[in-house]
């Protein structure tokens, strides 16, 4: 796949501060540029043994709506961006990057395990990285960053907006009945009501959607392979 060269990975903390706020003005959140009909949905994931540096990445591409897999890549890399909330994009980002520089498929849409714009400065994994692909991508994460809202209904389907201010910034959806809802939120090239629907037509019985639920287990594989070599 093609990446954009936006900006170095290898800034301090504040200087990452500073990017975020950058590249914010760069993020489209509307459908234009997606495609009418979507034939493909990647799943990107990051799995790490809390502590140590090395971090491994995945990237599935699936058919849509069949959510069969045809492509998967990865990769491993030490990382020295400390953790620092906020600013997970510069720890996870560059491993990422690698492994999506491997797929041949080139994916209609993108669904991260993370934020999108339901981030302090806007600009969430999904987002950033999303800025970095050029492709419409979407933010499902399992906790809430930023934000408040209502009650979210127990059946499976049910949302509610996620608001920060006067802003709506992404969605609590109710991905499977009685069961904790994932928090969607537009990173780049998408809009929220069209993300929220992407993310409900990839779930298949489960809280996660299946591009990222089955990043999420061959990740975790990649990991626990990796201990053991």
């Amino acid at each position: 796949m093609r990446i954009r060269n936006l900006h170095a990975w290898d800034v301090t903390s504040r200087e990452a501060v500073a990017l975020q706020q950058e590249i914010k003005s760069l993020l489209i959140l509307g459908d234009d540029d997606l495609p009418r009909q979507i034939r493909t949905v990647a799943g990107a994931d990051i799995s790490y043994t809390k502590g140590s540096d090395l971090f491994f990445a995945v990237v599935l591409i699936m058919t849509f709506p069949d959510m069969d897999v045809i492509e998967e890549a990865s990769f491993c890399a030490r990382v020295a961006f400390p953790y620092i909330p906020g600013l997970l994009s510069f720890r996870e980002g560059p491993p990422l990057l690698e492994a999506f520089a491997k797929i041949k498929n080139t994916p209609d849409v993108i669904i991260f395990d993370g934020q999108g714009i339901s981030h302090p400065r806007g600009v969430g994994l999904a987002s950033h990285i999303g800025l970095f692909l050029d492709i419409p991508a979407i933010g499902c994460a399992k906790k809430r960053l930023v934000g408040t809202h209502a009650e979210v209904g127990l059946q499976a389907g049910s949302v509610a907006d996620l608001r920060l201010g006067e802003e709506t910034v992404g969605a609590v959806v109710r991905t499977k009945t009685n069961v904790r809802p994932v928090y969607i939120s537009p990173g780049h090239k998408i809009g929220l009501e069209k993300a929220v629907s992407v993310v409900l037509s990839c779930c298949r019985g489960y809280r996660l959607p299946e591009p990222v639920r089955k990043a999420h287990l061959a990740v975790n594989r990649l990991r626990l392979e990796g201990a053991r070599a």
